[in-house]
């Protein structure tokens, strides 16, 4: 019984995605200095040398589109911390291009990041999460999740697929005790823009007012934006571990400000069209 208490009273174990830049080092750097046992991931793990030297870190090679390295992952920190508590999807990538622009095998590897390898990652910790009836899955969206934005039509897609993956899956592990959130940052100063995301080597003149004004828009503010990524990161904690967290983590003054706009926006143009929709069932008998 002392056991079990103990393991209850320690600080959960979090296993992050994509931690070489932004979000993800951020968080884990937080987490480690804060004293949580913390599995810190990349393609690189070179890249997560300073990180690695904490006590409470374990550090490993994780390509989230390789099923081989996420098995052998999720079983090295289950092994080491004895479980996964808390899971961050954070590992994605972003890609500048028009509809019309985008490359196939570019955008086939955007989805296979940003959404696949989300896919992939979830369900390789479920059975713990399961066996326990507890765990909790922070999936990063963006605000594009929400509302989307010209010149990065593919990247929306792959965002409105996590929230679209995430709505069901809180319904389907929610009443197992597993807790499922998803965080939709604006603008922060990670690198992104300016290193995370390429862009089509196609460029069509007719765009250059919609998608090229803003893909040269987000690559001239890239270091600039107005979010604070450690201020995002301590929200982050603080959400996971309130006793009511929301499904929903918008982060930034931007977020808030799109989303509620996006929100009053279908409001008003469902109500405009509520006749049409109505109508279209099969008349009451």
């Amino acid at each position: 019984m002392s056991n079990e208490k103990s393991a209850m009273s320690e600080k959960p174990v979090w296993f992050i995605t994509g931690c070489s830049t932004g979000f993800g080092r951020e968080l884990a750097r937080h987490l480690l200095d804060a004293g949580y046992r913390t599995v810190v991931t990349a393609r690189n793990p070179d890249s997560l040398k300073d990180l690695g030297g904490h006590q409470n870190a374990l550090v490993l090679k994780l390509d989230v589109t390789d099923q081989g390295q996420i098995d052998a992952a999720v079983k090295a920190a289950e092994e080491h911390f004895g479980r996964i508590d808390v899971l961050v999807n954070n590992a994605g990538l972003g890609y500048f291009a028009a509809v019309e622009e985008s490359e196939d095998d570019e955008v086939r590897w955007m989805f296979d990041v940003n959404v696949f390898g989300l896919g992939r990652m979830t369900s390789a910790v479920l059975p713990g999460m399961r066996k326990r009836h507890s765990g909790f899955i922070v999936n990063l969206s963006s605000i594009a999740g929400i509302r989307s934005f010209p010149g990065l039509g593919y990247y929306n897609a792959t965002k409105h697929a996590v929230e679209g993956l995430s709505e069901a899956l809180w319904q389907e592990v929610e009443p197992l005790g597993i807790k499922v959130m998803i965080v939709e940052p604006s603008g922060f100063r990670t690198d992104w823009a300016g290193r995370s995301a390429n862009e089509s080597a196609q460029q069509i003149a007719d765009y250059a007012a919609t998608a090229g004004e803003k893909r040269s828009q987000l690559r001239t503010v890239s270091g600039k934006q107005p979010g604070d990524p450690a201020r995002a990161v301590q929200a982050i904690v603080k959400a996971v571990e309130s006793a009511n967290p929301p499904h929903r983590l918008l982060l930034g003054n931007a977020a808030y400000e799109l989303a509620t706009a996006k929100v009053a926006e279908l409001s008003r143009e469902f109500a405009a069209w509520e006749s049409v929709a109505r109508g279209a069932d099969f008349p009451k008998e």
